[in-house]
């Protein structure tokens, strides 16, 4: 988001993410430690320049994102299918209110999301992608 003044105005899509403003997955590869891919498919929001991906804090994507943040991204649902080469970061708690607004859009599904996961003792992490 981009302020003007005291309101807050949204970015326009970036070129390189502009094919995601039209689709609700993506195909998220990560790579293990001898380089060989790993896709998932994960459902993500959109926000100007910057993808977010909510995961469980022990899934295996979010441990190699934490080893090696190179990634590829590419519109699961969408014509254009060609990937995109980016970096994900998992967001420190003090970073998350982006995330958390942005994937908003999905209502009340991540909340008791969270709950569930918060009663089996675990935590959810929120991943920003941007291009390279």
């Amino acid at each position: 988001m981009m302020t003007q003044g005291a309101v807050l105005m949204p970015q326009a899509p970036t070129t390189e993410f502009a094919a995601f403003s039209r689709c609700h997955t993506l195909a998220l590869t990560t790579f293990r430690h001898d380089g060989q891919p790993v896709v998932a498919q994960v459902a993500f929001a959109h926000d100007g320049e910057r993808l977010y991906v909510a995961s469980r804090s022990d899934a295996a994507l979010v441990q190699r994102i934490h080893e090696n943040a190179q990634v590829e991204v590419a519109p699961c649902d969408a014509e254009d299918g060609n990937a995109i080469e980016a970096m994900a970061v998992v967001l420190p708690d003090a970073r998350t209110a982006a995330a958390k607004r942005a994937l908003g859009a999905f209502g009340l599904r991540p909340v008791l999301s969270d709950l569930l996961l918060s009663l089996v003792g675990v935590r959810r992490v929120y991943l920003e992608i941007t291009p390279m």
